[in-house]
């Protein structure tokens, strides 16, 4: 039930990818360009005068399972706020009036790490909202090959839905039901609680090269990815494993580096790796 934020260059078939999904679940999947004079109801949908001299709300693109918001550190902070209702409260609201999202709602957002010029960095709250941060690196040599050899033919592959939206809800509450020692929520609220700075974190790398660290949130999704992996592995119960497993696609983008980071070039993973090798069950 989480979102997701894509990172990784262009062309390494990220809409591609979203659009095969959604053809895989069974989902309605709408894709939104962000640019730099995208407006807010350009996402939500706007009140509209109709035949009968009446004002009907028409909805924008974000009224579908499936949303990916590409580049959307190229839109500004107005239009990004948009999706913070919706990702949150999974409703929009225009004119005093709330309008439900279909059910599941799941926000891609994708973000060229490369191209900073003409970009609007996204809010620390806004990027709260995100569950993962996944790297989306080149493919390997035999990857590559292969992905010319599929695309550069007359075939087209069809891709057939495997499960229906209801299944997946029901799927989504059995993730909820999975059940977590208290050791293993203690492990993950000690590694969310050494992402912090202060004097008492025993961390160097923290101290020195962060201002701020994760917040609850990162928990709660440490414990329910951990949960759905836990499933996905075949086992029933969450273990210690599956928390460290995730911890740089939930922390990654939580942690926010200072200058010295920036200044020694330090990043996200550096540190996560130093967190790990000291947070230890």
């Amino acid at each position: 039930g989480g979102h997701c934020l894509l990172v990784g260059v262009p062309g390494l078939a990220k809409t591609l990818l979203v659009n095969t999904v959604a053809q895989a679940l069974g989902l309605s999947f709408n894709r939104i360009q962000f640019t730099p004079d995208l407006m807010p109801s350009d996402i939500t949908g706007s009140e509209v005068l109709n035949e009968e001299r009446k004002f009907e709300f028409i909805k924008g693109p974000l009224f579908a399972n499936i949303v990916l918001a590409d580049e959307i550190n190229r839109t500004p902070p107005k239009t990004q706020a948009a999706l913070l209702e919706a990702m949150q409260e999974r409703n929009v609201t225009v004119n005093a009036q709330a309008y439900d999202l279909p059910a599941p709602f799941f926000v891609l957002a994708t973000q060229n790490p490369i191209e900073q010029e003409g970009t609007y960095p996204l809010p620390e709250a806004q990027l709260d909202r995100f569950m993962f941060s996944i790297h989306v690196d080149y493919p390997t040599f035999e990857e590559e090959v292969e992905v010319i050899q599929r695309t550069t033919g007359t075939s087209i592959p069809e891709v057939k839905p495997v499960i229906t939206s209801d299944q997946l809800i029901a799927l989504q509450r059995l993730v909820r039901d999975v059940p977590v020692s208290e050791h293993v929520s203690r492990y993950a609220v000690q590694l969310v609680q050494a992402t912090r700075p202060g004097e008492e974190n025993k961390i160097e790398a923290i101290r020195r090269f962060v201002s701020w660290g994760a917040g609850p949130r990162a928990g709660q999704f440490l414990i329910l990815g951990g949960k759905a992996r836990a499933l996905l592995d075949g086992r029933h119960t969450v273990d210690v494993e599956d928390i460290r497993a995730l911890a740089y696609h939930v922390l990654s983008h939580r942690v926010l580096l200072n200058y010295h980071a920036e200044a020694e070039k330090v990043g996200a993973e550096h540190i996560l790796d130093e967190l790990l090798e000291q947070i230890r069950p």
